[in-house]
């Protein structure tokens, strides 16, 4: 450990320390980060977990640490294969992927940009419309982004053509278990927004207004996914303190491209 680590890890030990003694958290416990891969400390000062039991040392919230875990256990070689990851965010496992796997790539949709072109070191595509060749990539990573799709159905078809056999497609989106999938907005024929239901936005890395939700998706997701490309989706629960995984809508989906 170089100095500057040092420093960093005496600083974190006496803040962990001293707010253990001055507030009792939701829930705080020490283990291994799969996200960063180092032993760290988590910590949640509120609920709900899924926003707020972070890791630490790099911030990270309980889905990435699933979504890594998952992909680890599905492709233990991830570190070697083509990974496209649409709209990363600035902490968390994205980080992790850009930093430890050399064929991974990342994208936003910028829709006054061309299509294909590079921004700001992130290549400009839309999931529903993507301009890259068919069956290129080992593994397409969504984090968060399908409550956010106006046509899902294109973008899992797009996901589809543009996976290797054997590929998949590992992603997180929030899961209202007790009931089916509700559509919050939708295009009019001139491609103009409509709120079905009063509009929610979520925080977007590359817009300060957010993006809208499009859905609210229950476990009916599956056969959404399947109707439109013909693949099979699991969905995996992770429940394990000692890797900083716990909380409401923590599921991860892996949907395989056949062989």
């Amino acid at each position: 450990m170089n100095f500057s680590n040092s420093i960093k890890t005496t600083w974190r030990n006496i803040y962990w320390s001293v707010f253990r003694l001055t507030k009792r958290p939701v829930l705080a416990n020490s283990g291994y980060c799969p996200t960063c891969d180092q032993e760290v400390n988590f910590l949640a000062r509120q609920k709900p977990l899924r926003n707020n039991y972070v890791c630490l040392n790099c911030n990270s919230q309980p889905r990435h640490r699933a979504l890594v875990i998952a992909l680890e256990t599905f492709f233990p070689n991830w570190r070697d294969l083509l990974i496209h990851e649409s709209s990363p965010g600035v902490r968390g496992a994205s980080s992790r992927f850009k930093k430890d796997c050399p064929g991974y790539l990342s994208s936003h949709y910028y829709p006054d940009e061309k299509p294909g072109s590079v921004i700001d070191g992130h290549r400009c595509e839309n999931l529903e419309e993507l301009t890259f060749e068919n069956e290129i990539f080992d593994i397409h990573i969504t984090q968060d982004v399908f409550e956010h799709v106006l046509n899902p159905a294109n973008a899992f078809k797009e996901i589809a053509r543009t996976l290797k056999p054997g590929g998949a497609h590992i992603f997180t989106v929030p899961i209202f278990k007790k009931r089916k999938t509700v559509k919050r907005a939708d295009l009019d024929k001139n491609n103009h927004i409509i709120h079905l239901l009063e509009p929610i936005y979520h925080g977007n890395p590359i817009d300060n207004k957010g993006s809208l939700v499009t859905f609210e998706w229950g476990l009916d997701i599956c056969n959404m996914i399947f109707e439109s490309t013909g693949m099979f989706t699991q969905i995996v629960y992770i429940d394990d303190i000692s890797r900083g995984c716990r909380g409401e809508m923590n599921e991860v989906l892996v949907t395989m491209k056949p062989l």
